[in-house]
């Protein structure tokens, strides 16, 4: 269920929004291959209406299932914004959609979620990554690259005579 709230409740007073959003709600998981979320967002949000906006404030904390990026080692990383804030204008270019009186934040907080996501989401800071493959003792022919066998585009314009 998105995570909604009714702008005329803003009234008089201010809002308090607690609990848990599904991960569905936000559809995280087709973003990132190595990024997974299956486990709710928890979530504490005050709302305070201003005149022409709503101020959001409060955390979100979720658990996300990673795997590394370097060596594909699955392992759970705990991601939390403590200090999340949204400002969301009731006028202009940028208003958000009211419907029924009711503005939904899901989509707010999916963005905020995204750029907080890791680029390269490492077990470990240390991680070497994939153990290398055993090499074979295998002679390199003159003009070689070191690396693969192959001949290097280097030594074959080293013979070129002008």
């Amino acid at each position: 269920m998105p995570l909604r709230f009714n702008i005329r409740h803003l009234e008089h007073k201010n809002l308090t929004l607690e609990g848990e959003l599904a991960a569905s709600e936000l559809e995280l998981n087709q973003v990132d291959e190595l990024i997974h979320v299956s486990l709710p967002v928890q979530h504490h949000i005050e709302l305070e209406r201003h005149e022409r906006s709503v101020l959001a404030q409060g955390f979100l904390k979720l658990t996300l299932e990673c795997e590394c990026s370097r060596c594909l080692k699955p392992f759970e990383l705990f991601l939390e914004l403590p200090d999340w804030t949204c400002l969301l204008p009731l006028e202009g270019e940028d208003k958000v959609l009211v419907t029924n009186d009711c503005v939904d934040l899901t989509p707010q907080i999916r963005e905020d979620i995204l750029l907080a996501f890791p680029q390269h989401p490492l077990c470990e800071s240390g991680c070497r990554g994939l153990s290398a493959a055993p090499q074979t003792n295998v002679t390199q022919a003159k003009g070689a690259s070191q690396t693969d066998g192959i001949p290097s585009a280097w030594a074959v314009l080293n013979k070129l005579k002008f």
